[in-house]
């Protein structure tokens, strides 16, 4: 028997133990022998458990190499003025993940949002273009001496410029190989960043959000608390890209005497289970919670030594990583209203012939705008080396606030036609409202 027929199944039987579960509860037959609180309790925990599932057994991960001490990409010089001019390395990695953003994500994103998944194949075009090295150090393999965040918000702006689920999908490994990359131990980058260069890139997330309102990365619910040498880890990771699929994990947690600090995770540790956890947008990504339950892991397992500095940089750099996405998917909105509105008549003449729709395009070009160049603004001096908390805020906000309101206005515009799924604008609506609420997940 195959695994996919062992797992149908599996699926049968369980429906079958639910069902018959059910039915039992509404018998008087339970009352008569006393048994109706344990056979109550039994169907509970049966439905709350029966669409949870073990995270994938993934591969074995060995150190390919020893290292005398932690890889690390150097900072860029800073340069004497600000200069937002990418590069011809940057041009030409951009033009290239936008040249497959258009003829590859574009024409598959509506159905990848119907189905709740990327194709699996566009994964792996994805990988072959390398967005997802960018953060390993030369030493290890990657192609990167210097920094690159300002390259990883070009590499996002482009490929959200096609569809932000599938981008937000692509690039979550990537978040794990720079964060490895960034506050990994020499034990820890050894063992996993060379997977990250190779052919068969892992699936990998990077867990921060948990699902509860106003949420605050500084103030986890998500517990680590010493046991001997070891840490248990309990808590839910919310929004994660495709979690089901994921062979690594970098969780963060709030550890005991240490504060918010981040752990690595391989898949099938014992404890870590997964659900499903549709949301508004970003469907593609196959958004799902992390459970972790008693879950253990060796004191190798912690980042950074704990250091909140890391955990405070992580997060800061996350949300510049979001920001990029907004700025593709805003562009896109322009880039879609535009010709609509010059194209569609109203008593005899384009309707952008009315001042209330010219001023609502011209709104959309000059806060994507703003946007753009905070968040580069941010990404910049990350590569310098210098402090960014500032930067990153603005951006954040900049992005979180005008990025909703332009996918609003491109909604607007189109009238009747923004409402109905034959146009891409509703659903570049609902995944701008992501940049103002997811936390983690992407790294630049």
């Amino acid at each position: 028997m195959t695994v996919t027929e062992e797992k149908g199944v599996a699926e049968r039987s369980m429906g079958l133990g639910l069902r018959w579960l059910n039915k039992l509860a509404g018998s008087d037959l339970l009352d008569r022998i006393r048994i109706r609180k344990q056979v109550e309790r039994a169907l509970f925990t049966s439905t709350k458990n029966g669409f949870r599932s073990a995270t994938a057994a993934g591969r074995t991960f060995k150190a390919a190499q020893r290292l005398t001490g932690p890889a690390r990409q150097a900072p860029i010089k800073p340069r004497a003025l600000f200069d937002i001019s990418p590069d011809d390395e940057q041009q030409m990695l951009q033009e290239g993940v936008r040249d497959f953003a258009e003829a590859k994500v574009r024409p598959v994103a509506k159905q990848a949002d119907f189905d709740k998944a990327t194709p699996s194949e566009l994964l792996a075009q994805a990988n072959e273009l390398g967005i997802n090295m960018l953060g390993v150090p030369e030493e290890l393999g990657g192609v990167m001496h210097e920094q690159a965040a300002v390259t990883s918000v070009l590499i996002g702006e482009a490929l959200a410029h096609g569809d932000m689920g599938i981008a937000y999908a692509a690039l979550a490994p990537g978040a794990v190989a720079t964060a490895i990359g960034h506050w990994g131990t020499a034990e820890q980058e050894a063992t996993y960043l060379p997977a990250f260069t190779g052919e068969d890139t892992p699936a990998a997330a990077l867990a921060i959000l948990e699902p509860r309102p106003l949420f605050d990365p500084l103030a986890l619910e998500t517990k680590a608390r010493r046991e001997g040498e070891d840490w248990v880890l309990d808590g839910v990771k919310s929004l994660v890209s495709r979690p089901g699929d994921c062979e690594l994990f970098v969780v963060a947690a709030e550890a005991d005497g240490l504060g918010p600090a981040l752990f690595l995770i391989e898949s099938g540790t014992a404890g870590l289970s997964t659900e499903p956890e549709p949301a508004m947008g970003l469907r593609p990504a196959a958004t799902g919670r992390l459970l972790l339950e008693q879950v253990r892991l060796p004191a190798a397992a912690l980042m950074a030594d704990g250091k909140r500095e890391a955990y405070v940089e992580c997060v800061q750099r996350a949300r510049v990583a979001w920001c990029s996405l907004a700025i593709g998917t805003a562009q896109a909105v322009l880039d879609y209203v535009t010709p609509y509105v010059n194209e569609r008549t109203a008593f005899g003449e384009p309707i952008s012939n009315r001042q209330g729709v010219a001023f609502a395009v011209s709104d959309i070009g000059i806060e994507s705008d703003g946007m753009r160049l905070a968040t580069y603004r941010a990404a910049s001096r990350a590569d310098q080396g210098q402090g960014f908390a500032r930067e990153a805020s603005l951006a954040r906000r900049l992005c979180a606030q005008k990025g909703m309101q332009i996918g609003s206005e491109g909604v607007q515009l189109l009238g009747g036609h923004g409402f109905v799924k034959e146009h891409p604008v509703e659903r570049w609506y609902r995944d701008l409202r992501a940049a103002g609420v997811m936390e983690g997940a992407l790294l630049v």
